[in-house]
């Protein structure tokens, strides 16, 4: 965007205008895609340690205690060929006494796997990366990605490029486990049933089945019926606890006026400015796995005139830019209705409801980010 240094009406306040996301289409080669399933900037210094368990949620510190034993089970050389363990399954079998606690003579051979399940806010991405960082392997032999990000990569290098890619890692962490395409979880389980016969270890989250609402919280027992054959290698750990992005913090700040976002932009370095309804019908040009470098080097968002979001597509490529917006933490200022408006009663109450309510939590915690944006 051409330089311009002043707001109509106002001033100068900034050397060079605001980007602006809708003049960004983005192309992301597939080695960037492999080289970045790791955990997300937010992410990236999250350790056990600096999970801050809910004192009336004991589960939550029992994740924590078995998750961190599962990762020093996973020190030992890599397990290979038709799901034979090496000496780390064994590791942690003689170290934990099998999944339940109970010594067993001989358990079971595979990889291990493990299921997070629990509501949005409850901390499964931070224990997820967790587990990622205290593995005991270099980086190039674990990986961590969204379940979009895996499609995405089978996508790029294709199916069988893919197995032959990720077989050699030790870890693969799969964050936000999607369940609503058919298509889309027969592929994954199919790559995943590869990868346990390379010995790969597995630990996933996942959301919600179309009306499978219950708490909103994803039902383990669904989880493990949609993988099919793999249910076996994992172990579903429950996850209780209130929404953390809003335990215990004052309400989300209202929208700011557009004068107000607009004066943001110019004045903040690396700012983007857009007119919401714009940038969703900008996101219906790119595909979502290039939405994480649409923000590259953007500090924060400013949007104005947010409005209800007008269909269901609509709303789910806003909902995986707000989860990468997050990853990145990138705070984003708003004029218009407050975020917690963005869905109607009938997308809230829909299949797709805690995934619509996780962006609201997330665009929410990014909106108190931006706070120090405006001048008082």
């Amino acid at each position: 965007m051409s330089s311009s240094t002043a707001v109509p009406g106002q001033s100068p306040i900034a050397e060079t205008a605001p980007q602006s996301l809708c003049a960004l289409e983005p192309r992301v080669p597939a080695d960037r895609l492999v080289g970045e399933m790791v955990p997300p900037p937010r992410f990236d210094s999250v350790r056990f340690d600096t999970y801050v368990p809910d004192p009336n949620q004991p589960s939550q510190t029992e994740a924590v205690e078995v998750l961190s034993s599962f990762a020093a089970g996973l020190g030992g050389a890599h397990a290979t060929g038709s799901g034979k363990a090496g000496s780390a399954s064994a590791g942690w079998r003689r170290a934990t006494g099998g999944w339940f606690g109970k010594k067993q003579a001989a358990a079971p051979a595979g990889p291990r796997g493990v299921y997070l399940d629990g509501g949005y806010g409850v901390g499964k991405t931070h224990l997820l990366a967790s587990l990622w960082h205290a593995t005991p392997a270099a980086p190039s032999l674990k990986a961590f990605g969204t379940f979009v990000e895996l499609t995405n990569l089978v996508g790029a290098l294709g199916f069988q490029q893919t197995v032959q890619t990720l077989s050699g890692h030790r870890l693969l962490c799969i964050d936000e486990f999607e369940l609503d395409d058919p298509g889309d979880t027969v592929l994954v389980s199919s790559l995943l049933s590869r990868l346990v016969d390379a010995g790969v270890a597995l630990a996933a989250t996942s959301n919600t089945l179309p009306g499978k609402l219950g708490e909103g919280r994803f039902a383990a027992a669904d989880f493990l019926r949609e993988i099919q054959g793999l249910s076996a290698h994992f172990r579903p750990l429950r996850i209780d606890g209130e929404d953390y992005r809003h335990r215990g913090l004052p309400e989300a700040p209202p929208p700011y006026s557009d004068d107000q976002v607009t004066r943001a932009a110019y004045a903040t370095a690396g700012a983007s400015l857009d007119d919401f309804p714009a940038l969703l019908d900008h996101l219906a040009r790119v595909h979502p796995s290039r939405y994480g470098a649409l923000t590259d080097g953007i500090a924060a968002v400013c949007l104005t005139d947010v409005q209800p979001v007008p269909d269901q597509s609509t709303a789910l490529r806003l909902v995986v830019l707000a989860d990468r917006l997050y990853d990145r933490e990138v705070p984003v200022l708003a004029s218009g209705l407050p975020f917690d408006r963005l869905f109607s009663d009938e997308m809230l109450n829909g299949g797709y409801r805690k995934k619509y309510f996780r962006a609201i939590s997330r665009l929410t915690a990014l909106a108190r980010d931006a706070k120090g944006l405006v001048a008082q």
